[in-house]
């Protein structure tokens, strides 16, 4: 077990983002299906973000980070954009979404972690 030097945000989606989700066309290939709540909620998301160790830290790395976190969400169900909200605002961020704040992060892994970067994919 190693101990990573970041914190997370644990991110799962509310109703709102739950009706846009399912507001989308359900594609031929499958990959769009329409889910209740609850079963988006099954596959929550975590965003590593520099250690952190108070509330405030959480605080401000939340305030840096929503935005990149909101488009990321949305990029899942439709990468393009077509049909995104037209506010990107906090306000929605936190109606659209719960987020968990978590000191620690461990690996149980044995494999080494890999990265990508998502931008230059």
């Amino acid at each position: 077990m190693k101990l990573l030097n970041r914190s997370a945000f644990v991110v799962l989606p509310r109703q709102p983002f739950a009706d846009w989700t399912n507001s989308l066309d359900v594609d031929a290939d499958g990959l769009h299906q329409c889910l209740t709540l609850d079963e988006q909620r099954r596959e929550g998301t975590v965003y590593l973000v520099d250690e952190v160790s108070t509330e405030e830290d959480f605080s401000k790395a939340l305030e840096t980070h929503w935005q990149s976190i909101f488009e990321s969400e949305l990029s899942a169900w439709d990468e393009l954009g077509d049909h995104w909200p037209r506010e990107i605002s906090f306000a929605n961020f936190q109606e659209w979404f719960d987020v968990y704040p978590q000191i620690m992060a461990l690996d149980l892994a044995k494999q080494p972690l890999m990265m990508a970067n998502l931008e230059d994919v």
